[in-house]
């Protein structure tokens, strides 16, 4: 129970936590891009930039930016419970060991799954006010009216009922093999670096950091468009079951982007995924180690490997 109360998993888990929000903000519009392609079928336009360009011609220089602070709210939320369950449960479980990779996936995964349930709503909530207001060219995206964060808790709540607020949660439970996989390949590397170094440089951390976020995006991205679209909830296609995204919704969801568009139409805004996840990763890496191993020395305390 220590282990898990312990001030080292506070420390890691507010240390995630800053280094989430700072790389979301730097590359946030990357995001916006991504979002976009995934939600917007009829989007014309398939490169980051373009998309980037018309969203600032049609609705403004900060519209790249439009639903930041709840992002940016449920991001630092989300990363506080993943890194506090992830670092107390390895502490828990390795006692002083060395880790593997194999208890790392493990770790990875229930970590996930905790955070998944807690903060689902949070992320549903945010996905609608981050579109509220675009210019969508489906016609059959219906718009919202949400005036904040609270006010959309409660006209989800009011007009879908409370079970609403987690739409998507099956798709997001699949999608634990995400930052599963990211930690898994991070550790890992990080592990094969320390043997032949007694410290990883800055460049070290961005690159493998890096890495791990590209093959865990990669091999999960339709999982995640598939979530997007649920998470907004606003499509009038197959309206009914929509609660908690079923097993019969992701299969209808996925057919029907691989009928309109191929099979590369489940890697639609891949390329924005792949420049803001990488990017913003591996900058939330190098800030979580600087800031851990910062506060670590400060304290006189020693990180558990």
């Amino acid at each position: 129970m220590s282990s898990v109360l312990s001030y080292e998993s506070l420390v890691h888990a507010v240390a995630g936590a800053v280094g989430s929000v700072t790389a979301m903000t730097v590359f946030f519009p990357l995001d916006t891009a991504r979002l976009r392609l995934q939600v917007d079928e009829k989007r014309k336009s398939k490169t980051t930039h373009m998309v980037l360009l018309e969203i600032i011609k049609e609705e403004g220089l900060l519209a790249p930016y439009r639903g930041w602070f709840p992002v940016i709210s449920s991001l630092c939320c989300s990363n506080f419970v993943y890194f506090y369950t992830f670092n107390s449960l390895k502490a828990v479980w390795v006692k002083g060991q060395r880790s593997t990779t194999g208890k790392d996936l493990v770790v990875g995964f229930v970590a996930g799954v905790v955070n998944v349930l807690l903060t689902t709503p949070l992320w549903v909530v945010n996905t609608r006010l981050k579109l509220q207001g675009a210019k969508f060219r489906n016609e059959d995206i219906v718009p919202t009216n949400y005036k904040g964060i609270i006010d959309a808790f409660h006209q989800i709540i009011r007009d879908e009922g409370i079970l609403a607020l987690w739409n998507g949660t099956f798709p997001s439970l699949l999608l634990v093999f995400n930052p599963a996989i990211q930690f898994m390949f991070y550790e890992g590397l990080k592990r094969q670096l320390l043997k032949k170094r007694m410290k990883l440089s800055s460049l070290d951390v961005f690159i493998i950091g890096a890495i791990a976020k590209a093959i865990a995006t990669t091999v999960t991205y339709p999982m995640q468009t598939v979530q997007s679209i649920l998470r907004f909830g606003r499509h009038r296609l197959n309206p009914e079951n929509r609660t908690l995204g079923s097993l019969r919704n992701v299969l209808y969801l996925l057919h029907q982007r691989v009928r309109r568009f191929g099979i590369m139409g489940l890697y639609k805004g891949l390329e924005a995924k792949l420049l803001q996840t990488v990017l913003t990763a591996a900058l939330m890496f190098l800030v979580y180690e600087k800031l851990t191993a910062a506060t670590f020395t400060v304290m006189g305390l020693k990180s558990a490997g």
